[in-house]
């Protein structure tokens, strides 16, 4: 299974090589500070998770792009009330029927100690081993409450734009890096 980790990994860098080059903290604290202020303006069950989380995940800005084979990169920050607590960098690989490239971003609001020390313990995450994460769509966002909050964390994707359908976080490895 890692071969095939190994070889998506390196096809997703191989279709996006601008990606290689880290962003500097400066820009990272900017573009996520402004993610996180446009979708909690926009959607209030986001600036609701905002104020009872006890930590933010912010990946302004994923570039995903594929023929068959594809992958998608981020980089993004940890904030832990208004500290920046560290960079992480979000990759994923796929395979099957796909072509094109998008772009999107993607919060996600730790609710639970035990997620956001799952994250300091491991470094990072693949999303769908450890806590227990929500994709927020129209239909969650509904009946999302204070009062009906149980999972480990929420993720909202935002900013969908280009030419491939859908996106999934399912399966993303997060990892610490130092920009």
């Amino acid at each position: 299974m890692s071969k095939v980790r190994s070889l998506l990994l390196a096809t997703a860098l191989a279709l996006t090589p601008a990606l290689a080059v880290a962003e500097t903290p400066a820009d990272l604290n900017h573009a996520s500070a402004q993610a996180l202020q446009t979708l909690c303006s926009t959607d209030p069950a986001a600036a609701d998770l905002a104020q009872h989380a006890l930590a933010v995940l912010i990946f302004p800005n994923i570039v995903k792009a594929g023929l068959v084979f594809g992958g998608a990169y981020g980089e993004g920050e940890l904030l832990e009330g208004s500290r920046v607590d560290g960079y992480y960098n979000s990759v994923t690989g796929s395979w099957g029927f796909q072509a094109g490239a998008q772009s999107y971003g993607y919060i996600v609001f730790l609710m639970t100690p035990s997620a956001v020390s799952y994250i300091h313990k491991t470094q990072g995450w693949e999303v769908g081993v450890g806590p227990t994460v929500v994709v927020v769509d129209q239909g969650v966002a509904k009946n999302l409450s204070t009062s009906t909050l149980k999972d480990d964390a929420y993720a909202f994707i935002f900013g969908q734009q280009g030419l491939m359908a859908g996106v999934s976080i399912e399966g993303t490895k997060i990892s610490r890096i130092n920009p």
